[in-house]
């Protein structure tokens, strides 16, 4: 099959990922690499072929790519998206995918009219142990009870590239899209209301940067997900993965070799090391499932592109992924919703 021409577009943490991810995978070719500041930009020895761009609009009309894969500040997410599959191109887009959502609602329409494919950055998706965290919690009955954190106590670069983040959102909203959908895969339940509050820890930023959640599903099963960054934040307690229901529960938990990482490590954000699973009864011992052989953050990052891959040449229909990640992006936005009114948000 013919070799995909991507366009990367957005070159930060997550943009030199994908851009390095796609240089590794047979099928693609990175063609051109954009982003505000190119000039400043030393691209690795696999990008250097790749024509520099600080234009995005330009870059697409001159490139005429295959693929265009977003990573920039969240709200461009939905107008490159649209921009790129109304010029013919298939989409990768980090998430949240937009900012509201009725601009999530245009992009999935936009994928659907066009037939391009569009794949969210839901990297936990792509990632072994959160699958089979995910497979335990759907055997531990109904109602289930979800608890979920991920608060990092970032300075720095970190900082600074967080304070960028919250031009557009809150972390609540940021990376609670990633829990809030592991929830959803976890129960087959409707999501029904949200209530959320949130403090502004600093004057440094417009947005609180904490915030915790609390929604309701229609089964019964609840759950709450916090997220704070800054260089305040508590270190402790920082990573949270705990669900249980009537049958038992179900952990992620740091081994105790894993003593010593920090909150702000973007590998802390997926990695598991175990899973501890309980039962209800007690006849039966604790298990504890072994994950150090886990892939790492690039590793998980090339597999969401090779899924993108095999995406487009096997025609995959991605139209659950789509409305999952609309869903997920309405439940966030609930609680951001909430935080401001003070009311619970029925969805």
């Amino acid at each position: 099959m013919s070799t995909l021409r991507v366009l990367v577009v957005g070159l930060g943490n997550m943009g030199m990922s994908h851009a390095k991810a796609y240089t590794k995978i047979d099928g693609f070719d990175v063609v051109g690499v954009c982003t505000r500041h190119i000039d400043q930009v030393e691209l690795p020895e696999a990008l250097q072929g790749a024509a520099r761009y600080s234009d995005f609009e330009k870059a697409l009309a001159e490139l005429k790519p295959d693929v265009v894969s977003i990573n920039t500040m969240p709200d461009t997410h939905a107008p490159y998206a649209i921009k790129a599959m109304e010029a013919g191109t298939h989409v990768f887009v980090e998430k949240p995918m937009a900012l509201t959502v009725a601009d999530a609602d245009k992009v999935v329409e936009t994928a659907r009219r066009t037939g391009r494919k569009l794949v969210i950055g839901y990297i936990l998706r792509q990632h072994p142990s959160w699958n089979k965290f995910i497979e335990i919690a759907r055997e531990l009955g109904t109602p289930l009870v979800f608890r979920m954190n991920l608060n990092q106590q970032s300075n720095g670069e970190t900082w600074s590239w967080h304070k960028r983040l919250m031009d557009s959102f809150t972390p609540l909203v940021d990376c609670g899209v990633h829990y809030v959908d592991v929830m959803c895969q976890m129960t087959d339940a409707k999501p029904v209301k949200v209530h959320a509050i949130g403090a502004k820890l600093t004057d440094e930023v417009a947005k609180q940067n904490y915030g915790m959640l609390q929604v309701q599903f229609d089964d019964g099963s609840v759950g709450w997900y916090e997220a704070g960054w800054g260089p305040m934040v508590s270190e402790t307690a920082f990573f949270v993965k705990d669900v249980f229901g009537p049958k038992g529960s179900v952990s992620i938990v740091m081994a105790e070799n894993a003593e010593g990482v920090k909150s702000d490590d973007i590998n802390a954000h997926t990695k598991t090391n175990q899973i501890l699973r309980h039962y209800a009864d007690m006849n039966k011992p604790d298990e504890r499932i072994d994950m150090s052989d886990e892939p790492d953050h690039d590793e998980l990052c090339e597999r969401e592109q090779r899924y993108l891959l095999k995406a487009i040449r096997e025609n995959l229909d991605l139209g659950q992924h789509m409305t999952d990640g609309v869903n997920s992006l309405r439940i966030v936005l609930a609680a951001d919703e909430s935080i401001h009114s003070g009311e619970v948000v029925r969805l």
